[in-house]
This record gives structure tokens, sequence and C-alpha cells, in this order.
């Protein structure tokens, strides 16, 4: 198939290359098992997870409600993407819509941001719960929680509007071959034609502002939580507020990280494309995939609501 399909002179499809490297048939064979089994793992453990929240009811606080938004964010950005790397991984040559490209395209940006902001309101919801205890019912409830996530999911999905409509004001006259796996907005917008670098500071600009800016602040907030921690004399009291805490950390911690080490990644030279292609699918995944394992082993309330439900269903003994 020709690399560029016109529209009198524009790109009306794009072709997903995949891995440029690992184009033999074993190799995709390998990577498609791998990506599918993650998937699946992604989708079992979020919904066990947004289960668990909703079948009880001691589990309806604000704190589990910003949970669950983070595990909806999760499954919803994984079948983004997922899915089409398991079409390109399936096939010779997968191709896409201009309209569809860009869609995608505007749905991962979004939803990046999204998770940055909900992983700000989870770390604002601690603050508030122990640094300022005695407020914590009247500033978080259920319903002011479930405003402020309404908030991050609009926030989330216009913070990318600037960038996306100064690429979509970009015409795309060919070559048409996208070097990811799904259509990332780096990758779209190097087929541009015509200089493209401002366009491109620019989105890099929006996206490390909403990045740094949100862990910035949850860093701010974890300071004054561990000031506040030190203040504490019962040692109980300070085990339960850490205790409390670190699932919180963990999950911000590989989200940030692996971002941090996709964009490091793709600015040493040398790096490969497969490389590069392969952080970028990590960042994608890795998170999704953790989280419902960090909470479900770690938070206290998660794992004792777990193992009651399988009692109740008799997977685990203990049940009369």
């Amino acid at each position: 198939m020709a690399d560029t399909n016109y529209t009198g002179s524009m790109v009306s499809e794009f072709i997903i290359v995949g891995f440029p490297g690992m184009q033999d048939r074993e190799s995709k064979a390998i990577l498609f098992a791998v990506f599918l089994t993650v998937y699946l793992l992604i989708l079992l453990g979020n919904f066990l997870l947004i289960c668990i929240l909703a079948a009880d009811r001691h589990l309806h606080t604000p704190m589990y409600l910003t949970i669950c938004s983070l595990a909806i964010i999760d499954i919803t950005f994984c079948t983004t993407t997922v899915p089409t790397m398991l079409a390109v991984l399936s096939s010779t040559t997968y191709t896409v819509s201009f309209s569809a490209c860009f869609t995608q395209t505007y749905f991962i940006l979004a939803l990046v941001s999204t998770e940055s902001y909900n992983l700000l309101l989870m770390a604002y919801d601690r603050y508030v719960a122990i640094c300022h205890p005695l407020h914590y019912p009247a500033r978080m409830t259920v319903r002011r929680t479930f405003q402020l996530i309404v908030v991050c999911w609009l926030g989330g999905f216009l913070s990318p509007t600037l960038p996306f409509s100064l690429a979509l004001t970009k015409q795309f006259c060919g070559p048409n071959r996208v070097l990811q796996c799904f259509c990332d907005y780096s990758g779209v917008l190097r087929l541009a034609c015509g200089n493209v670098l401002s366009i491109s500071y620019v989105g890099l600009f929006c996206g490390l502002s909403i990045l740094l800016i949100t862990l910035f602040l949850i860093l701010l907030s974890y300071v004054k939580i561990l000031l506040s921690v030190l203040l504490i004399s019962r040692s109980g009291g300070r085990a339960k507020a850490v205790s409390t805490c670190s699932s919180h950390l963990l999950v911000i911690s590989v989200f940030f990280l692996t971002s941090a080490g996709v964009y490091i990644s793709n600015r040493i030279p040398g790096t490969s494309v497969d490389m590069r292609i392969m952080g970028t699918v990590i960042m994608n995944v890795f998170p999704a995939l953790m989280n419902p394992i960090i909470y479900c082993l770690r938070t206290k309330e998660i794992r004792g609501s777990l193992v009651k439900n399988l009692k109740k269903i008799k997977i685990f003994p203990g049940s009369k």
C-alpha cells in the first residue's frame, strides 16, 4: 500500500506502523499476547476495584470515591490505546482515518490531564483529613467530592484544547506513517506540512505545565501532611496516618515516574525508535495495571472488603 492517501492534496488516513524493528510475525505475536494479557488484567483489576467500592457501603466515602474515579480513568485510558495496539500487531498494515486518529490523540491528552487532576484531588483529600480533621466532614462531603471529580474531568478534557486546535490548523499532505502503536500527539504532529516547531513547543509547554504544577501541589500537600504526622503524639495515630497515605504516594510515584522516564528517554541521543515506543506503551499501561494491585494489597479497608466478599462466594475458606 502506498504511504499516502489523498483527498485532493490532503492525507485522508494514517498508517500506524507499530514497532519498526519488530515487524516479523513471531515478534508481533509475542507482543500481541503480552499486551492482550496486560489489558485483560487491567480491566479485571480495575473493574474488581470498582465493584468492591460500589458493593461495600462502608467505602462510600470521599477518599474511595476518588479511587473509583481513578479506576474509571485507567479503564478509559487503556481502552483508548490498547485495542489499537492489538489491531496494529495483528495486521500487516493498519490504517486509521484522519478524524479517528485525531479523536484518539485528543482523548489521550485529555485523560492524562484528567488523571493528573484526580491525583491532585486525592492528595487534597488526604491533606484535609490529616491536617484539618475537624473540618474534614464539612469540607469533603460525598456530594462535594463528586462535584470536584466532575471538575477534574471537565478540566482534563478542556486542557488540551489549545495544542489540539493548533495541530488541526496544519495541513497533512504526506507522508502518513505514524511511528507509534497508536495516534499520539507528537507522532502525528511530525507528519504535518511546514514548520511545526512552535506548535510542538506549545504542546510541550501545556503538557509539562499540567504535570509539574499538579506534581508541585501534590508534593506540597504531602510535605504539610508529613509535618502534621510528626506532631501526632500517639504512635497508633501516626501509623494510621502514614498507612493511609502510603498507597496514594505509591500510585502518584508510579504515574509521575513513568511519565518522567518516558520524557527523559525520548531526549537521550541514540535511543532507538522501538525503545521510545515501548517507553510510551509502558507509560500507558503500567500505572493502570499497578493501581488496583496497590490499593487491594495496601489499603486495609479495601483488602478486608475483598476478603469478605470472596468468603461470601466461598472462594476463601472461613464462611459457613
